[in-house]
């Protein structure tokens, strides 16, 4: 095995002067910007209170997901609540944890100020945002300081697997003025994506706060492909990240012994391309659901429509395995007979479909 593979990439000489094919990365970067440019264009046929809606549903996805990525369970509706709350609309009225709360804030941050400069104040205000509630930590709102190696290990500790190891504290603030006059240089759009895994990467290779690093570098990530659209980009990229955990930690480990990183590059944007067209489905969805509730105006009665827009929540993937009428039955808080009458109803006039006979019924929206 060579020297360098013993190495973590910044005990590199090279180090942080990443390399990485930009030739090859092109067709990616052409693919973002125009997947991004469809995705203004549709976002601008919703009507406002359909924007609202999603704007509000991919931010508190994002929230959720990066927190569980970190095996933080957070709920989703106090979140969606929170996130409505600091955008001044109606909400529920739902109380957030602190721990919600505080990762809500995060994602309304990144969306309304991704143009301002990064800054050690600015990643100091993050900080105390994920870390709110948090009583075992040290430093809160500001750069770890600890004398200890900054190591990620998972097993027992007489036989742990370390998987990666950060730079020591003292270098911390050093690492991190370079790594925040490089994110503040002038912003070339041909290269989003590029800039962006290369921040996230580098931000996860200092690793400088005691914890919470990994939320704040994909919001430096989100941050960094908002500036590249000149637009908050909406791409809630901890949504694909989480459904491809695996493969997310096992490029992040390979990426952080290396200067070369174009393979890194590949499987980042990749996610990316990927979160974008996830949310072009969303406002495509969104985009029936307005139609289908006017095709059927005048036609529902009241548990009907609570049915269905309870269904239409669950999104473009919808009730796993379909609907049935015990799921009627428990939203709607009618009788079986009436489940079954309301059910039959909404298959007869083309509204939904039915698989399946008797307790094995299962409905599915039907949309076009």
């Amino acid at each position: 095995m060579s020297q360098s593979l013993k190495l973590w990439n910044w005990q590199l000489a090279e180090w942080p002067d990443f390399r990485y094919d930009e030739v090859g990365l092109r067709s990616l970067e052409a693919e973002f910007l125009r997947r991004s440019g469809m995705h203004v264009g549709a976002f601008s046929h919703l009507d406002s209170q359909e924007r609202e809606s999603l704007r509000t549903e991919l931010l508190g996805d994002e929230a959720l997901l990066t927190s569980k990525i970190e095996g933080e369970l957070l709920n989703r509706d106090s979140l969606q609540s929170s996130i409505r709350r600091l955008f001044g609309l109606t909400s529920d009225g739902r109380k957030a944890s602190p721990a919600e709360s505080g990762i809500s804030e995060l994602q309304v941050d990144v969306y309304r100020n991704f143009a301002a400069p990064l800054t050690d104040g600015k990643l100091f205000e993050w900080h105390r945002m994920v870390v709110r509630g948090r009583r075992d930590l040290h430093q809160v709102g500001s750069y770890r300081q600890h004398t200890g190696p900054m190591v990620i290990a998972s097993g027992p500790v007489h036989d742990s697997v370390i998987h990666f190891e950060a730079p020591p504290s003292r270098q911390v603030v050093r690492e991190m003025k370079r790594f925040i006059r490089w994110f503040n240089r002038p912003v070339e759009p041909l290269a989003g994506l590029a800039r962006a895994g290369v921040a996230h990467l580098w931000f996860e290779s200092i690793h400088p706060f005691e914890d919470g690093n990994g939320r704040i570098g994909r919001a430096i990530a989100e941050m960094a492909l908002s500036q590249a659209f000149g637009q908050p980009t909406l791409v809630a990229l901890s949504i694909v990240l989480e459904r491809h955990r695996k493969r997310y930690y096992e490029e992040l480990g390979l990426a952080s012994r290396a200067i070369e990183i174009t393979r890194w590059l590949e499987f980042f944007g990749s996610m990316v391309l990927e979160a974008r067209e996830q949310s072009l489905r969303r406002i495509g969805f969104l985009m029936e659901k307005a139609k289908f509730f006017e095709r059927y105006r005048g036609h529902l009665n009241e548990r009907q429509e609570k049915v269905l827009l309870r269904m239409f929540r669950e999104g473009v993937d919808g009730f796993k395995g379909g609907l049935s009428s015990n799921n009627h039955i428990r939203i709607t808080g009618c009788s079986a007979a009436t489940a079954t009458r309301d059910l039959a109803k909404l298959v007869e006039m083309g509204a939904m479909v039915r698989t399946g006979e008797l307790k094995n019924a299962r409905y599915f929206l039907k949309l076009t």
